[in-house]
């Protein structure tokens, strides 16, 4: 049985279940008192105001706590911390910390892939313009867009899961870890009591690279809804609004344009991953300790660990909430498709030549030639031009013609994907 499940761990602290869990190893192998641990576990708890008072004086967090602890547990306490160093129960308890986390994370990833599922769902056969270089390539549907998504979504999955087995490894091996005043026994049996496994080699503390891993885990899922984000802020532009954010009773976007309505919560995720992509530098940065140890890693994790967490968090909450309610305008996407005539379906129009026995490189320029004329042009009309160019009229009949510029042509394979998703 896990320590956090014993009764008497009353606040139920990280650095209490770790210092609880040995101490139950301790007596299952011989090393304490089993009544000392009973004692312990009763009477075990402590005060973070005075915690405060206590390192204000001897200016060590780890022996503040250890001193309080034993204010409330008397003299079974001498068995608290036995063969201990701090970076044994501080790492081992963020291991579970993280592990806790992850589990959170998880959860509202799962969120999100529900969300993006039903929406991709929903918009299997919606018609829009595929853009390559920021201008229009060839027709795709918003529910293919979103199964780009949805299969990205599901790698972080993945990866969150490998995640939370290489954070899960604690560490009880004693000032530089070779177990000098501590049995291996105890780490393992402690490890097992927390679900967690004893690190491979440790020094004195759990090497920085699992929890480098951990942010630079999490800087790639931001990017990913950073991703997201920016393709709605690109969508919801005035000249382009194929989709939009919705906009809520009495919202407003502009302090002095009333007509304003603003992608601002996509905007504050671009802005949130740049900071989680600055915690992973910080993250790697912490590798490189000084030969066992030293702390130069522990103020740095202080902060960016529970903001990575916490941001992580609330941008999987708001992204999820955003999918769920976005606007999506199939008309203007429709609209914006077909501007210049049908232009983006130059290629099939060049194909069918081939077919027909043109060579690519004249086939090539007829198309050009005819793209070229009606692309930007208020009056533009590519469909039209093909359609009285007498190259291409006498090798296609009018229904040839108009076949190349059927949209169903580029949908006709997308349930391939749609299928290896389960949309």
């Amino acid at each position: 049985m896990r320590s956090s499940e014993h009764k008497g761990c009353r606040l139920g602290s990280w650095n209490e279940k770790v210092e609880i869990a040995v101490c139950e190893a301790q007596a299952e192998l011989g090393y304490i008192p089993a009544q000392a641990v009973e004692e312990i576990k009763a009477k075990a708890n402590f005060d973070p105001q005075r915690v405060l008072e206590i390192e204000a004086e001897v200016r060590h967090d780890m022996i503040a706590f250890l001193t309080n602890v034993n204010e409330y547990v008397g003299d079974a306490g001498r068995y608290i911390h036995l063969g201990l160093t701090s970076s044994d129960v501080l790492d081992t308890a963020l291991a579970l910390q993280l592990v806790a986390s992850v589990n959170v994370l998880l959860e509202r990833l799962e969120d999100l892939i529900q969300a993006i599922r039903y929406q991709a769902q929903q918009h299997r056969n919606t018609v829009m313009i595929g853009r390559s270089h920021g201008i229009h390539a060839e027709p795709i549907t918003f529910g293919f867009k979103l199964a780009g998504w949805l299969a990205e979504v599901l790698r972080h999955r993945d990866r969150l899961v490998r995640l939370r087995h290489d954070i899960a490894v604690g560490k009880i091996s004693g000032a530089v870890g070779t177990y000098a005043n501590i049995e291996p026994r105890v780490e393992a049996l402690t490890c097992q009591k927390l679900g967690l496994q004893p690190d491979t080699a440790s020094t004195q503390v759990v090497s920085r690279d699992r929890h480098a891993d951990f942010v630079q885990t999490l800087a790639l899922v931001a990017a990913s809804i950073e991703r997201f984000a920016v393709e709605i802020r690109n969508l919801q532009r005035t000249d382009v609004l194929e989709v939009e954010e919705f906009f809520s009773k009495g919202q407003k976007g502009s302090s002095a344009m009333p007509h304003k309505r603003n992608p601002i919560r996509s905007e504050r995720l671009t802005g949130m991953a740049r900071i989680i992509r600055g915690h992973a530098v910080a993250a790697i940065e912490n590798v490189a300790l000084w030969h066992e140890r030293d702390i130069s890693h522990s103020s740095v994790e202080r902060v960016i660990l529970p903001d990575a967490c916490i941001l992580m968090h609330f941008m999987l909450v708001d992204l999820t909430d955003s999918v769920k309610h976005l606007l999506v305008y199939p008309e203007n996407m429709e609209r914006n498709m077909n501007v210049y005539g049908g232009v983006v379906f130059s290629q099939r129009v060049l194909l069918t030549l081939v077919e027909k026995g043109i060579s690519r490189e004249e086939a090539y320029a007829i198309v050009q030639s005819c793209a070229h004329q009606a692309w930007n042009k208020p009056d533009g009309n590519f469909h039209d031009l093909i359609a009285k160019d007498s190259r291409v009229t006498q090798v296609l009949s009018p229904e040839e013609i108009e076949a190349c510029f059927a949209p169903q042509h580029h949908l006709k394979h997308l349930d391939w994907v749609y299928q290896r998703l389960s949309i």
